[in-house]
């Protein structure tokens, strides 16, 4: 099948759930959508609210305490809001992706010369006792690598190993640092292998219909093709260029002239984040205009499915900058979104 631009923009949409609400509970959505990027504590909150009708952020500090839930480094080598099973398999699967970080990044520079065996075995030692904060898992790692700054060598922990971020760390309005775990001696069950093609599957469902170069843009795992293109039940479509998308045979495709309503999201959300192009829902520049020094400038609004401005809580209100004039149907649904989440964060609303 041969979709347009919009064909896809609304698809997606539809599978992310947010061309219409859901009454589903958290743990399913975040099973759906294969975990929500958490580097900062409030985005996923933010990400939920514009997907679940009724949401209440509550139920995402039960399931980080109970277990249900967890924040752990993954995709894109970044911290995920995940569920519990997810957690157990995914950072195997995406590890080449933070052994790509151990290799580049500055902030684990100074602790690379150390043996990667005896280093994760510190860890594990150290580990072994119990949780410790990131603080005191450098001062004590330092004891042992003496050549190596403490900040270093916790940063080269969580690349290396799958430590949870255990809560408080992510509950809704509740201060607390980052304490490390093993995910596995956290939640009590062992790592799981990953079954890549039922990944795959997962993926198309909520971000499809996607090319190998897509998942990996989610994913940062590379060499995916040879899976896809060996998965003899996926379906193919075409993009308006004509280059081939995969998908499974019995999810949904929505037509682009189906109303997309105006969304609030946060500093990060998987919608934009997950394909190679970043063009289902943003065009180039206003794509630029999000992005600050160091990642995202601002939280985001989109309007007829596309990013047409950021917006930011100043002295406890929302404050807008939007890319283009908004129709006034488009003005009341903005609106009764802004009413939305400033109810979600506690600030009072316009007079």
């Amino acid at each position: 099948m041969q979709l347009t631009a919009r064909d896809l923009n609304r698809t997606l949409l539809a599978r992310q759930h947010l061309l219409e609400r859901t009454t589903s509970a958290v743990s399913p959505m975040v099973q759906h959508l294969i975990g929500l990027q958490a580097q900062a504590n409030l985005p996923p909150y933010l990400s939920l609210a514009a997907r679940i009708d009724g949401f209440d952020p509550e139920h995402v500090s039960t399931g980080l305490i109970d277990k249900s839930l967890v924040r752990l480094l993954t995709m894109r080598g970044t911290v995920h809001l995940l569920v519990a099973e997810d957690a157990l398999s995914l950072r195997q699967w995406t590890q080449p992706r933070q052994d790509r970080e151990r290799a580049s990044s500055q902030s684990v520079k100074e602790a690379t010369h150390l043996d990667t065996a005896t280093f994760n075995d510190a860890v594990s030692g150290l580990l072994a006792t119990g949780p410790l904060s990131g603080k005191e898992l450098g001062l004590r790692l330092a004891e042992v690598f003496r050549d190596a700054p403490p900040t270093a060598l916790t940063n080269l922990a969580r690349v290396n190993l799958p430590l949870a971020q255990l809560p408080p760390r992510g509950c809704w309005r509740r201060a607390g640092g980052v304490v490390y775990q093993y995910v596995d001696r956290w939640l009590g069950r062992p790592l799981v292998d990953p079954d890549v093609p039922a990944r795959v599957r997962r993926y198309l469902r909520a971000f499809g219909p996607a090319t190998a170069a897509d998942m990996t843009a989610w994913s940062g795992v590379t060499r995916l093709g040879p899976v896809i293109a060996g998965m003899d039940d996926l379906v193919e479509h075409a993009d308006p260029t004509g280059r081939r998308l995969y998908d499974v045979a019995d999810a949904p495709i929505v037509a682009g002239h189906h109303p997309a309503p105006v969304r609030l999201l946060g500093q990060y959300d998987n919608l934009w984040l997950s394909h190679a192009a970043r063009d289902r829902v943003t065009t180039g520049e206003n794509r630029q205009r999000w992005m600050g020094l160091n990642g995202g400038a601002a939280h985001t609004v989109f309007v007829d499915g596309m990013l047409e401005g950021l917006w930011r809580v100043v002295d406890d209100a929302l404050e807008f900058e939007l890319f283009r004039d908004l129709t006034r149907a488009e003005q009341g649904e903005l609106d009764a979104e802004t009413a939305r989440v400033e109810r979600l964060v506690g600030i009072a609303g316009r007079s």
